[in-house]
């Protein structure tokens, strides 16, 4: 029987496709500070679609080779099903930030759904490359290509964050009568006593200077403020609770230069830490904006 199975000319391109689309999706599955996916049943789930489309990249190059064109339409199948992995997981983070204190927001939850799909895609890739590789040169060019599709996986993991754009700067948090301030850019009305004094004792302020026009409006977008918001609080805790609406974290724009003012109130106050983690927030990929590159803004000087 093993004899029989070696002498298949396609069992080791598809081997060597499944293995390396598999480890390509266990390198790409990362549980970090945002606990999701979470462990161990939401890793063994993606986990199981990675080892699907591992398989179905890999079978991809042997039926085209065949001409089992009728074959690769599971190809098709599977973008399907990958495209409901990204409905699943749009609808679990969305029912789970209904009960955060300070939540994603809808822009940073269809981001990660659209990670998770993407990623699929990867493996697909990886898997298909892998094995026509293979198929082509030898084992040693497939395990080359897996080795270089690995390679692009992990540039393509990680995208741009906040410190590429803005420049984070510590500012003063002051109460002037019952307004709060970070710097001279206004964020909110604060009218009882006890919540100013755990403002002046807690809070931190920050102000964030985009680096050109782009950014300018990029930042502006309610849903990358948000970002900046649950990624502090998830990492740093947050000093407040349901119905607390005066020590809620908040940012605000300075319309005139474009600046952000962010308050803080983390559990964790450590200004460096903080500093680093707005610095390391994700540019969300749904609110980037390019109105610099737009041909009426060229026409306009």
């Amino acid at each position: 029987m093993w004899k029989e199975l070696l002498a298949n000319e396609f069992v080791i391109p598809l081997f060597l496709g499944i293995s390396f689309g598999v480890a390509c999706r266990l390198y790409l599955l990362q549980t970090d500070y945002r606990q999701y996916p979470t462990y161990p049943h939401g890793k063994i789930i993606h986990i199981s679609l990675g080892v699907i489309a591992a398989a179905l990249g890999s079978v991809a190059v042997p039926a085209m080779i065949k001409e089992n064109y009728t074959a690769i339409t599971f190809l098709a199948l599977a973008a399907q099903q990958f495209r409901d992995v990204r409905n699943m997981e749009r609808t679990t983070l969305t029912e789970i930030d209904k009960r955060e204190l300070v939540p994603r927001g809808g822009p940073y939850i269809e981001g990660i759904a659209m990670v998770f799909e993407g990623r699929n895609y990867l493996v697909i890739f990886t898997a298909l490359l892998t094995t026509f590789a293979t198929v082509l040169f030898n084992g040693w060019g497939g395990c080359i290509a897996g080795v270089l599709c690995l390679v692009v996986s992990r540039i393509l993991k990680s995208g741009k964050t906040l410190s590429h754009i803005v420049d984070i700067h510590m500012a003063e948090v002051r109460v002037d009568g019952k307004d709060l301030y970070v710097d001279d850019i206004y964020i909110m009305n604060v009218g009882l006593e006890e919540a100013q004094q755990q403002i002046r004792e807690r809070g931190l302020g920050f102000v964030l200077v985009p680096h050109n026009e782009n950014v300018v409006v990029s930042i502006a977008h309610p849903g990358q403020r948000q970002a900046i918001l649950h990624d502090v609080a998830t990492q740093l805790g947050v000093y407040t609770d349901e119905g607390e609406p005066s020590l809620t974290p908040l940012i605000k724009r300075d319309l005139k230069t474009g600046k952000l003012g962010v308050f803080l109130l983390p559990q964790l106050k450590s200004p460096e830490k903080a500093r680093a983690v707005i610095g390391n927030v994700p540019i969300l990929e749904n609110v980037l904006r390019m109105p610099k590159e737009s041909s009426a803004h060229q026409r306009g000087g």
